[in-house]
C-alpha cells in the first residue's frame, strides 16, 4: 500500500522531472498571478519567493474570482489545480477569460485540462497519482518552469536538479539526517500545538507548508507566523493563559539569506517567551540555490508531519473531512 512516507520519498524524482521539462511557449509577462488552493496553491507561494529573490513578481490568489487589480494590471494568470476540478481555481479562470486574459495551466486533467485544450492555452500536464499535497515537486516545478518561459524568473533547471539532490540526501532512503531531525522535532511536539516561525521569504513559505502538512498529514492543529511581524504583536500573546501556552511548541525556520536582524530577532524572541511556551527547535536551510534551500526546509516539514501522525496513531493519507466538505458544497450547487 502506498504510504505518505513513500510519496515524500518521491520528491527528488518529481523535482528532476520538473528540471527536465521543456515548457510550452508563453507570452512574455511583467508579472504573474498564480491561482490555486491547498496543495496546489503552495506552488504559487514557492514561485513567488523565487521570483522575489530574482527581481520578478509573482502574486498568489487563493479564493474565487480575481483580485480587483488584475483586470487593470493584466498579469499572466497561471492556474494550478492538481485535480483540474478545484472550484475556486475554475472561478478564477472564468474571471480571467471574461477579462480577456488567456491563462496558462498546470494540472493533471479534469475540467481545467479540458478548458486549456479547448482554448489552446499553454499547459503543463503534471503526472497523476499522488495527492495534491504529495505532488509539490510536480506542481511547484511546473509553475516555476512556466514563469521561466514567461521571463519572470531566470532559468531554473539546474536549481531544481540541485534541490532534488539535497532532498534525496536529507531523506537518505528513510534513514537520512532529515528523517532523524523530523523524529526529534516530533518528540518535542508530541501533545503540543505546533507554531512554526519563519523569516520573511523562503522560510515563511516553508513555515506555511509545515503548518498545512501538520494539519493534513498529522491531523493536528498547527499555526505559522512570520518574523519580524510577529515581534510586533504575537510575542505579547503568550502571557494571559499559562496553562494553555505551556502546550505550545515553537519551531523556527531559518534561511541563510534572511536579513541578519531576523536571526537576531528569532534568538531574542525565543529568550523572551521561552518560559511561557515550549521552544522545540530550529531548522536551517541547506543547499546553494534558493530553490534547493526552500525544498530542504519543505521536506523536513513533510517528514515531521508523518512522524506526528505516527505518534498519534493516525493515518496520514485520508482527508475525510475535506472530502465531506466538497460533497456538501456540490449538493448546494
Amino acid at each position: 500500500m502506498t504510504t505518505m512516507a513513500g510519496l515524500i520519498a518521491e520528491l527528488p524524482d518529481q523535482l528532476r522531472w520538473a528540471a527536465g521539462l521543456t515548457p510550452p511557449e508563453v507570452a512574455a509577462a511583467d508579472e504573474i498571478l498564480v491561482a490555486g488552493m491547498g496543495g496546489s496553491g503552495i506552488a504559487g507561494d514557492i514561485a513567488g519567493a523565487v521570483a522575489d529573490a530574482s527581481g520578478g513578481r509573482i502574486g498568489v490568489h487563493k479564493s474565487y474570482g480575481l483580485p480587483g487589480w488584475a483586470a487593470r494590471s493584466r498579469p499572466l494568470l497561471v492556474a494550478v489545480s492538481h485535480s483540474g476540478n478545484t472550484e475556486e481555481t475554475l472561478s478564477s479562470v472564468a474571471a480571467a477569460v471574461e477579462a480577456g486574459l488567456a491563462p496558462a495551466v498546470v494540472t493533471t486533467g479534469g475540467r481545467l485540462g479540458e478548458l486549456a485544450s479547448d482554448g489552446g492555452w499553454p499547459m503543463i500536464a503534471a503526472p497523476s497519482g499522488p495527492q495534491p499535497r504529495a505532488a509539490v515537486g510536480y506542481l511547484a516545478g511546473a509553475t516555476l518552469r512556466l514563469a521561466e518561459a514567461a521571463g519572470v524568473v531566470p532559468p531554473l533547471s539546474a536549481d531544481l536538479a540541485e534541490a532534488a539532490d539535497v532532498v534525496e540526501m536529507l531523506i537518505g532512503g528513510g534513514v537520512g539526517p532529515g528523517v532523524a531531525l523530523a523524529e526529534d522535532l516530533a518528540e518535542g511536539l508530541e501533545g503540543r500545538v505546533a507554531v512554526i516561525y519563519g523569516g520573511h521569504g523562503p522560510a515563511a513559505v516553508a513555515a506555511n507548508r509545515w503548518k498545512c502538512q501538520i494539519n493534513e498529514n498529522g491531523k493536528a492543529p498547527a499555526y505559522w507566523s512570520v518574523l519580524p511581524e510577529l515581534d510586533h504583536n504575537e510575542i505579547v500573546g503568550w502571557e494571559a493563559y499559562p496553562k494553555l501556552t505551556d502546550r505550545i511548541g515553537i519551531v523556527t525556520l531559518f534561511d541563510r539569506d534572511a536579513h541578519p536582524r531576523v536571526a537576531l530577532r528569532a534568538g531574542l524572541t525565543a529568550a523572551l517567551v521561552g518560559d511561557r511556551v515550549g521552544i522545540v527547535g530550529e531548522v536551517e536551510s541547506q543547499g546553494e540555490s534558493l530553490v534547493a534551500r526552500l525544498f530542504s526546509l519543505i521536506v523536513i516539514g513533510d517528514l515531521l508531519s508523518v512522524a506526528i501522525a505516527e505518534r498519534a496513531g493516525m493515518d496520514p493519507m485520508p482527508v475525510d473531512v475535506i472530502q465531506s466538505l466538497k460533497q456538501r458544497l456540490a449538493e448546494e450547487e
